[in-house]
């Protein structure tokens, strides 16, 4: 298949690329920055320089590509964590979910595309009884109000938008190279070999809707990902 990746420099768009280009995929991977250009070829794939907030950049990245499906695995986060700076990284993630995937969502529909597969995150339950499964409330707490709201609005441009099949993955808390964390920080954490592993069996299995994806050690619920997906939270990169 010919497949987009939305934001193919990040923690989970590395391995993604590996394991899409290894089985046999056509990929084209965005980059805002001209440097990680060099980076994304490297892999097999076509780079496309082009910000998610240039609507019209996109479009033209999009139809260019001509992709069968889409993977959103965009994000704004720094690289290492400042806890001064956690509110404003919170916003910017947040406009990114928001604005972006709208963006990103209208450019998949011009392009005819049919599948779009996007990142979520599971840490934003209501608290209640674990295993927190996809159908329970979110947190509507003052303190995740800001995450709260772009986690909705990116789901529901991915799984409303009419004539798109969208799959929203509900990632655990990431660790492995690149990420905040080198083992798992808390319940629920997910490596980001396996949350990469997902995407690319969502690409071609699992109905519509909304999956939890971690590891199986009693916070969330990935029955239905391990059913429908085949997600394995083992998986490890070869």
């Amino acid at each position: 298949m010919n497949i987009f990746v939305a934001g193919a420099t990040g923690v989970i768009g590395i391995p993604l690329l590996k394991l899409l280009r290894g089985a046999g995929h056509t990929v084209t991977g965005t980059t805002r920055s001209q440097t990680k250009v060099a980076t994304i070829e490297t892999l097999g794939a076509r780079a496309a320089v082009v910000d998610v907030f240039d609507a019209d950049a996109l479009n033209r990245a999009v139809a260019a590509a001509k992709p069968d499906v889409v993977i959103h695995q965009l994000t704004d986060l720094p690289d290492v964590i400042d806890p001064a700076q956690r509110a404003a990284m919170s916003e910017r993630n947040s406009r990114l979910r928001i604005e972006g995937t709208r963006n990103l969502m209208a450019a998949a529909k011009a392009a005819g595309v049919r599948r779009v597969v996007a990142q979520s995150i599971a840490f934003i339950y209501a608290p209640g009884a674990k295993p927190y499964r996809e159908g329970d409330p979110l947190d509507q707490s003052e303190a995740q109000r800001t995450s709260v709201g772009g986690v909705v609005a990116l789901e529901d441009a991915v799984l409303n938008t009419h004539g798109i099949d969208g799959l929203v993955l509900r990632y655990g808390r990431l660790y492995g190279p690149g990420t905040w964390f080198d083992k798992p920080g808390s319940a629920g954490s997910l490596t980001t070999d396996a949350a990469a592993h997902a995407a690319l069996l969502a690409i071609g299995r699992g109905a519509p809707g909304i999956y939890n994806v971690a590891e199986d050690d009693g916070e969330f619920a990935v029955d239905k990902a391990r059913k429908e997906l085949g997600f394995d939270p083992a998986f490890r990169m070869p």
